[in-house]
Formats: C-alpha cells, sequence, structure tokens
C-alpha cells in the first residue's frame, strides 16, 4: 500500500452552499485551502479531483424519487409544496441552481477518496467538503442535502464483501443520518461524540441510541454537556473511542471533523479550542495504524466561525493526516488577503492561546455530568460490540 496521504479536491467542491446569509458557506472550504497552502502543507503535493457521483451511487442510500426532487429543485422544475417533503426548499436547505450536480460532487469526492485507500493508491484521503451527515434516505436536513459518507460506506460494503467500517464523528451536532442508515448494520460501526440532542440540533443522539437488531452495540453516542472544554471533551472521547474502535476492529476508519465546537461556533454550545483539533486526529491517525493498516479517511462537517476557527481546525487536520507538523505562526499575506473580508480581527496563530478560554465556573459539574454519562455507556453499550 502507498504511503501518501491524498488530499481529493477541486473548485466543484466549493459550489456546495445556500447563498446570502446562510450559515453554510463555502468559502470555508476556499480559505481552508489557500491555508494549507500558505503554510507549505501542500509543498510537493497535488489536489485530486474526483468524479461526481452518479444516480447508482446516490441511490445506494436515497431513494430514486429524492433523488429527482433534488434535480429537478435545482432546475426550478418543481413546485415548493412538492420539495418540502422531501426538505428542501426550507431555511436550513434552501434550493439553488444546479443543486443536484453540487451535491453529487461532493458525495463522488468522498466516495473516491474510500477507493483510493480501500484499493491501496493511499494511506490516508481527506475531502473537507464532505461530512453532510444530516441529510436521511429521502429527506434533506440541517443544511445537509445527499449522506456522502452514507453513499461511500454502501458503496465499499458493496465492493469489498465483509468490511468492516467505522465512522467517528466529532462535529457538535449528532451524527445521525450516519447512524441511521447502518442502525441495524454490525458491520458499520456508528461513534458520535457532539453537544446533548437535549439543547442542539437534530435531538437525537443519547446513550439509548445503539442500534437495532443485528447492529445492537454498533451504535455508540457520547452526548456532551453545553459548554463543555477541552479536558472533559477529549477525557470522554478517550474513555470511549478507543475501547469502541479495539473492540470492533474496523478495515477503515472514516472520520469526520466538523469543527463547530469549538467556543467560537455561533451556533452551539460547546467551549472547545483549537486543541481538539490537533488532538482527535493524531488519535485517530494512531488507531488507524494500530488497527486496520492506517487505513482512515477524513472529511470535514460543520463549522461556522469560517474567519478564526474552520481553516485552521482543517489545516491542523490535514497537517495531522500528511505527516508533517502545524506551524505555529499563520502565514501574514493569508491574514492580510482575509483579514480584508473578516468581520472579526484573525488570530495570528495557528492555535489558540489557552488563557483566553479559562475554566468556566460551572466546569466541575460539568465534567461530573459527562463522566456520568461515559459511566453508562461503558457499561451498557462498549460491552456489545464484538
Amino acid at each position: 500500500m502507498s504511503g501518501r496521504s491524498v488530499f481529493v479536491h477541486d473548485l466543484g467542491l466549493e459550489a456546495y452552499g445556500f447563498g446570502g446569509e446562510h450559515p453554510f458557506n463555502p468559502l470555508r472550504v476556499r480559505m481552508t485551502i489557500e491555508l494549507c497552502e500558505a503554510l507549505g502543507l501542500m509543498e510537493g503535493r497535488e489536489f485530486t479531483s474526483p468524479e461526481p457521483a452518479t444516480d447508482e451511487d446516490l441511490t445506494t442510500v436515497h431513494s430514486l424519487s429524492y433523488v429527482r426532487s433534488v434535480q429537478k429543485a435545482g432546475r426550478d422544475e418543481a413546485p415548493l409544496s412538492e420539495l418540502l417533503e422531501y426538505g428542501l426548499g426550507t431555511s436550513d436547505n434552501p434550493i439553488f441552481p444546479e443543486m443536484h450536480e453540487a451535491c453529487a460532487h461532493v458525495v463522488g469526492g468522498v466516495i473516491g477518496a474510500c477507493r483510493m485507500v480501500m484499493g491501496g493508491e493511499a494511506k490516508h484521503a481527506l475531502c473537507v467538503s464532505g461530512g453532510l451527515h444530516h441529510a436521511l434516505r429521502s429527506k434533506a436536513s440541517g443544511f445537509c442535502v445527499y449522506n456522502d459518507v452514507g453513499a461511500a460506506i454502501a458503496r465499499l460494503k458493496e465492493e469489498h464483501p465483509g468490511i468492516k467500517v467505522a465512522y467517528v464523528d466529532t462535529d457538535a451536532h449528532h451524527g445521525d443520518g450516519v447512524q441511521w442508515m447502518f442502525y441495524d448494520d454490525p458491520d458499520v460501526l456508528t461513534f458520535s461524540i457532539h453537544e446533548s440532542g437535549r439543547y442542539l440540533f437534530p435531538g437525537t443522539g443519547g446513550v439509548e441510541e445503539k442500534g437495532r437488531n443485528g447492529g445492537v452495540g454498533y451504535s455508540v453516542n457520547v452526548p456532551l454537556q453545553p459548554f463543555t472544554q477541552d479536558p472533559s471533551f477529549i477525557g470522554c472521547f478517550e474513555e470511549t473511542l478507543p475501547e469502541a474502535l479495539r473492540r470492533f476492529g474496523p478495515d477503515l476508519i472514516i472520520s469526520q471533523n466538523g469543527c463547530d465546537a469549538h467556543a467560537l461556533d455561533p451556533l452551539t454550545h460547546l467551549s472547545a479550542t483549537t486543541r481538539i483539533y490537533e488532538h482527535v486526529p493524531r488519535r485517530i491517525h494512531e488507531l488507524a495504524h494500530e488497527l486496520c493498516g492506517g487505513r482512515w479517511v477524513a472529511v470535514g462537517g460543520g463549522g461556522y466561525d469560517i474567519w478564526r476557527v474552520v481553516p485552521r481546525a482543517w489545516a491542523a487536520l490535514w497537517a495531522a493526516l500528511s505527516h508533517q507538523e502545524l506551524p505555529e505562526t499563520m502565514p501574514g499575506a493569508w491574514v492580510a488577503k482575509w483579514g480584508e473580508h473578516s468581520p472579526v480581527a484573525l488570530p495570528d496563530l495557528t492555535r489558540d492561546v489557552a488563557a483566553n478560554y479559562p475554566p468556566i465556573g460551572r466546569a466541575a459539574q460539568i465534567e461530573e455530568r459527562n463522566r456520568r454519562t461515559v459511566a453508562e455507556l461503558k457499561s451498557k453499550v462498549l460491552p456489545l460490540i464484538g
């Protein structure tokens, strides 16, 4: 197997966005790409351009009627009343021209990344445009139209009979769409650590959601209390993920790296810093080499402070995935260019300064509640794996 790391990207992957003031802004992807280049993390490397997903790819996890509705929506060929049944045309999922083409391109990027890793062309692959984890079989949800990881896993299961895939989701929002698609499948482990659904969309992801039928135990959820900070987030992650993966024994790990758990994110209530966006990929990298020959595909996900958080978090992800050190200082030219557009001052360093994020007053109480959640998970769910 090649030891190289591949960054799957082309300009077509930057077309997925809803326009206007919608919080899901593809500008964050462009900023990430340019930051990786400015930091020197792309020297001697090239981007790999993917093929768009076919209708056959999409209908591995989506209904054909839904795919046709997305196609009609992007061509303005269906009434809004019909599209709303599919979650299209809402404030979360507005319709935009050529919506299907943009979404299918993202799915194709993640399928291509997975095929390269499983085919031995690369050891690790990244597609930051992916990670649209809320999309359901016949409904758009939470800024997600097609479920790229779901389609990629379904294709891998067809092409590699018996493959065991672990999906690890560290977005602040529960990875519900991927979970439900494989809820009864013991060959797909879905692990999601997120803000509790009691306080945040989509309202799911409790410990009791542990799979059904033959898949009982293979859906692992770690719901965190609002305002959880780095030590508790990392502690809960370390107490649960390594054990879950070791019990499962994956052939491939796919990680969703939403970075909306950051304290600056405007849509969530967790209080992490960039520390977790270095810790998480580094540990998944280590576990991939320990358990499945290094086979690891990473995707993006949420992240709505596009100026100060997302580019730095995903540059750190690429650095970990490509076996490079993350420089400490932000490139002056990048800061100057994007600072002209940013409504907030851009950071000078690639990592947050810990002193700027002191412990909050209720930290001990929050950590204790998170510990109880982990204890319940370790006693009631993790022993069911394997």
